[in-house]
């Protein structure tokens, strides 16, 4: 079934607002950051959606830059701390410091925000950190807020953090916990560029300094858009395509497709169905659309799921991955006749 309302003549326009500046903002990220279309959409869906971002790949394909290309064209802070072993809390968070107050005299202490208070937040590295460090962000991904002793703070708005790590390197890192994965909205998989990209690069980076790109949107807008992303409709029959395919990744839940249970230990939880919602909101407000479908949200849906489901130790030996098993969930399971049009796959 089609959306029960159709959007305003504000929202409409609303609307088109966000798909120009997508536009906008797609051709000044593309002046700094070439290639990695797919992340750069699935950053703007994050930020667009008040989520956070795991960005996986090897080292050396820009994505410390990328992530400071987004702030600048949206006239964000940034901020960025490079995870060790030995870090801190306090190195993400920020420290109490004592200062003499100069009038009375006196000594006080006075609390100096870490990186954790910019509006654009890269952790470099995250793998690296120790459980104490992380525990300290987790705090920051999930309630916004820092906490230092008896003390609490709000941290700015819009807020994006993006956290990268390496697959490739094990030496001094450790898994990332996986309630620590579930605070994050998406697993952007960084690819390497395909030849073309890769020439464009050269010529790009070896010749005279490319062009500074231009602030497209500032944090007031920013805010704007993230508020009309949640007024975006949502058919039910789209509500329940998204429940149905986090379910599936449960091996435990009745009706789910055979090969499940074999290949995966445990799946995803609500939070996840609740980021297959707001992605596919924003989306399609990315894409002029006031309303969201089952194809915003299988397009989604890779990103989301696949840092949330744990493999067994047969898929592990076999080789198959959450990517493949998740390709396997979206022909599986039965996607709603949309307006129409789509079509219904059967599992």
């Amino acid at each position: 079934m089609p959306p029960s309302s159709s959007p305003s003549h504000a929202d409409a326009q609303a609307v088109r607002d966000v798909a120009t500046a997508y536009e906008r903002l797609i051709d000044q990220i593309g002046k700094a950051v070439i290639g990695h279309k797919a992340a750069i959409e699935q950053l703007l869906i994050a930020l667009f959606s008040r989520g956070h971002c795991l960005l996986v790949g090897p080292p050396g394909l820009a994505k410390a830059l990328l992530v400071s290309t987004l702030a600048r064209v949206l006239n964000l802070s940034f901020k960025r701390a490079a995870c060790t072993p030995d870090m801190m809390p306090a190195d993400i968070t920020g420290t109490d410091h004592p200062q003499d107050d100069p009038e009375t005299g006196r000594r006080r202490v006075v609390f100096l925000p870490g990186p954790l208070f910019a509006q654009v937040m890269l952790a470099e590295e995250i793998n690296r950190a120790p459980p104490k460090a992380l525990a300290a962000l987790l705090e920051a991904l999930q309630e916004k807020q820092v906490t230092s002793g008896s003390q609490t703070f709000r941290l700015p708005d819009p807020f994006l953090v993006c956290a990268t790590q390496s697959p490739l390197e094990h030496e001094g890192t450790a898994p990332l916990p996986w309630a620590q994965q579930d605070r994050f909205m998406f697993s952007i998989r960084v690819d390497y560029p395909s030849r073309s990209e890769e020439i464009q690069i050269l010529k790009a980076t070896t010749g005279a300094p490319k062009a500074e790109v231009t602030p497209v949107l500032d944090p007031k807008q920013v805010g704007r858009f993230q508020d009309i992303v949640r007024q975006v409709v949502v058919a039910d029959h789209v509500f329940g395509y998204a429940a149905d395919m986090v379910r599936a990744t449960r091996p435990k839940e009745p009706a789910v497709p055979k090969f499940l249970p074999e290949l995966v230990a445990w799946g995803a939880g609500p939070r996840a169905s609740q980021d297959l919602i707001l992605a596919a909101k924003a989306r399609a407000v990315l894409n002029g659309r006031f309303h969201a479908t089952t194809e915003d949200i299988r397009t989604v849906a890779l990103p989301i799921l696949r840092h949330r489901i744990i493999t067994t130790f047969h898929a592990d030996a076999e080789g198959i991955t959450p990517d493949a098993i998740i390709a396997r969930l979206l022909e599986a399971v039965p996607n709603p006749v949309e307006n129409g049009v789509g079509k219904s796959r059967k599992g």
